[in-house]
């Protein structure tokens, strides 16, 4: 890559550390499940929390923020644990609607049902992702519920029938587990008549932490990568996205995000978790010193202007290991939900994964640019 565009790359992204212009609201409506998956981030289950944020607070953080930004320009992403076991959602959702959000949601599709689907259309969601990690009995051992994979290839086919969803989105987890069966998976996603497949990486995050059943090796994000790539070629009508992901250097992540990486966390992304803190990306680890407040104490608006500055600052690690890196400027310590808060350092480290093939690497450009400094002395003393 050249040095040239990897230093703008940097100049760019340390402007847009000082900007903070909204654009992504995740809303963690409730931290309740129907599932009990391998690999949830933040642990969701069949309880009911005692602090969970009220419908008129959520009403009211709504309020605030269609009065400060523009609301027609913001994308709301409702999340949980599993939103469809709050009862009041689409009441939440039209009242959204109303004030000119957009908004989509993340389920795992087991609830989806003729009703849930006029809900849907009646309160104008846009966009949704539905889980599927495996063929039926893979997938169901995943998430820890027998029984529910045909429930949620019937709810798939009746949300196709919903006017207001403009994209219907499947997303696969991939794993050690499943990542063989990726070519199972796309023809159960092909012949539902899905155009939209999103993969991503369990992260060693929540329940999936130090979990190296489910994690992926180098070969397992190499089989992910090319099976992204070969299929994109393959059945170009069929959008295969990677995402939301991490630093695989800048050439990959062109090639497979279509652009460079930039974790948006704090700076276009934040979120509201179900207890009412406001938080980056509902992804990160939930510590103390990573709240940014609270909506039961302060407006979000106010939270969003004043604080972040965690988030927003462009040398996030004092780790003398990664600020030696060649690809440090590209990189910035990749995503703020795999990082290690502790030892200041990335729990995913691309340089780490594909270390043999980053090595034979950095000795070709070494090789070259020792070529390089020796033909022009050469050149040098010829002219003398």
């Amino acid at each position: 890559m050249n040095t040239d565009f990897v230093d703008q790359l940097y100049d760019f992204k340390k402007k847009a550390y000082k900007e903070h212009q909204l654009k992504a609201l995740f809303f963690e409506v409730t931290s309740r499940c129907n599932a009990r998956c391998e690999h949830c981030g933040s642990s969701c289950g069949d309880f009911m929390p005692k602090d969970e944020i009220t419908g008129d607070e959520i009403k009211g953080v709504l309020d605030d923020v269609a009065e400060h930004y523009d609301a027609n320009k913001i994308m709301l992403f409702i999340t949980g644990g599993e939103p469809l076991v709050r009862k009041d959602l689409f009441e939440l959702m039209e009242y959204a609607t109303s004030l000119g959000f957009h908004w989509g949601m993340t389920t795992n599709g087991m609830l989806i049902d003729e009703k849930v689907v006029k809900k849907m259309e009646k309160a104008k969601m846009s966009t949704v992702s539905v889980s599927i990690d495996g063929v039926k009995e893979l997938h169901e051992a995943f998430r820890k519920v027998p029984g529910s994979f045909e429930k949620i290839l019937k709810g798939i086919k009746l949300m196709q029938q919903c006017p207001t969803i403009t994209d219907l989105q499947v997303t696969t987890c991939c794993n050690k587990k499943n990542i063989d069966q990726l070519e199972d998976i796309y023809k159960i996603v092909k012949d539902l008549g899905v155009k939209d497949w999103r993969l991503i990486e369990v992260d060693p995050i929540g329940r999936a932490k130090g979990n190296n059943d489910l994690l992926l090796d180098a070969d397992g994000y190499k089989k992910m990568f090319k099976f992204i790539i070969e299929k994109r070629r393959e059945n170009p009508d069929m959008k295969f996205k990677y995402g939301c992901g991490h630093f695989l250097g800048n050439d990959l992540n062109i090639e497979l995000l279509g652009n460079c990486y930039f974790c948006f966390t704090g700076y276009w992304v934040a979120s509201v978790l179900s207890n009412g803190d406001v938080f980056g990306c509902p992804d990160i680890e939930r510590r103390p010193e990573l709240i940014q407040g609270n909506i039961r104490e302060r407006k979000f608006s106010d939270i969003w202007e004043h604080e972040f500055k965690l988030y927003r600052k462009i040398n996030r690690t004092s780790n003398s290991k990664c600020k030696k890196c060649p690809d440090w400027k590209s990189c910035l310590g990749d995503a703020f939900h795999t990082w290690d808060w502790d030892e200041k350092r990335p729990n995913f480290c691309v340089r780490e994964i594909f270390k043999e093939d980053y090595d034979a690497r950095d000795k070709k450009v070494k090789d070259y640019e020792e070529l390089k400094k020796k033909l022009e002395e050469e050149k040098n003393l010829q002219i003398k």
